[in-house]
């Protein structure tokens, strides 16, 4: 049986897809940098025409004659108009990719496409100015199964992917694959649970669990740490490392002990990070990724078998009911907040019934 995703739409939207990378070596690399170049330029070159307000098809207009291809253009303006509604004026474009949106009825997507061999990809960039840029890319072997379905489904029009190359130290190459079909290859039967609901509060230094039984009982809080995150200077990948095994690890107690729900806030309904009056609060705000943590959460939780719900954050933190909370049960405030949350997504099934 199927694990269900339920949250908002705007949630609901941001788990169409999953992506996975692989390192990329291509024959012209020159050519590609070019590319990237040209594509990066015309997000910058989008940005102002954002914040005017322009429509995507004039924008369109203008950024193909940086870049002469309608589909990197359209894809870089799209791009540009979420990285705006995201940040407002303060957004800043320092890097080179190529990125090209995917749809079915362009048999996956028409500025880059892939070819699954035995043991690597063939990746096509289009050049705007010249042939296809070939590539070869390699994936974990695991995901070649997978990625000769979502071709072969490409190419009959059923599904799309979008896809970027990116230049950080290496060539890489980021597949927007169907949650779907991701979930069909990578996802682990789950032992049948008692009807349990477990909260998580995802914060910079820990994770802290409720899970509460179909009447709101509570049956176990658990904190997961990792202070250290928050120390200047610790290295950030450590930091994301740190914090989703301490997510996994939760996951993996959740299903031992019963949890068939597993609730989180829904950030997709919070448009900017709230800050403090306080520096290291603020800094430990900036450097935490709590929507990549989320949805790592989200993935890792529906790849388990658990059923997910996205429930509103609104009240979960600051509100009487919080306090009480506080007051009544001897939780400290991350641990009220885990419990608000499970009780939200008990809520969101009973309502459903």
């Amino acid at each position: 049986m199927r694990s269900k995703l339920i949250g908002s739409k705007e949630a609901i939207d941001n788990f169409q897809f999953v992506t996975i990378n692989g390192r990329v070596e291509f024959e012209g690399v020159e050519r590609i940098s070019r590319i990237a170049y040209y594509y990066s330029k015309a997000v910058k070159a989008g940005v102002n025409l954002a914040l005017k307000g322009v429509s995507l098809n004039d924008a369109v207009k203008e950024l193909y004659k940086i870049i002469p291809y309608a589909f990197y253009a359209e894809t870089a303006y799209k791009q540009v108009l979420a990285l705006v509604e995201n940040n407002g004026n303060k957004v800043e474009v320092r890097k080179k990719w190529i990125a090209c949106r995917g749809n079915k009825s362009d048999k996956g997507n028409r500025g880059i496409k892939f070819h699954v061999f035995e043991d690597h990809v063939e990746v096509r960039v289009k050049d705007p100015w010249g042939k296809w840029v070939h590539g070869k890319a390699y994936f974990g072997k695991e995901y070649l199964p997978l990625l000769k379905e979502l071709e072969d489904l490409a190419s009959k029009k059923e599904e799309g992917y979008g896809a970027v190359v990116s230049f950080k130290h290496y060539p890489m190459i980021h597949l927007q694959i169907p949650l779907w079909l991701y979930l069909k290859y990578f996802s682990s039967p789950k032992p049948v649970g008692y009807g349990l609901f477990a909260g998580f509060d995802l914060n910079s230094d820990r994770l802290n669990v409720v899970v509460v039984s179909k009447d709101g009982k509570v049956i176990a809080n658990k904190t997961w740490w990792y202070s250290d995150v928050t120390r200047p200077g610790f290295p950030k990948g450590k930091a994301r490392a740190l914090r989703l095994n301490a997510l996994s690890q939760a996951l993996n107690f959740l299903s031992r002990i019963g949890v068939d729900y597993v609730v989180f806030e829904d950030l997709f309904l919070v448009k900017r990070r709230r800050f403090t009056r306080s520096k290291s609060g603020n800094r430990k705000v900036s450097r935490f990724a709590k929507r990549q943590m989320l949805i790592h959460g989200v993935v890792k939780a529906l790849r388990l078998g658990f059923d997910v719900i996205l429930v509103n954050p609104k009240g979960t933190t600051n509100s009487e009911e919080h306090d009480k909370v506080m007051r009544e049960k001897g939780f400290d405030r991350h641990t009220a907040s885990a419990y608000l949350i499970a009780l939200k997504g008990l809520k969101v099934i009973k309502n459903n019934k």
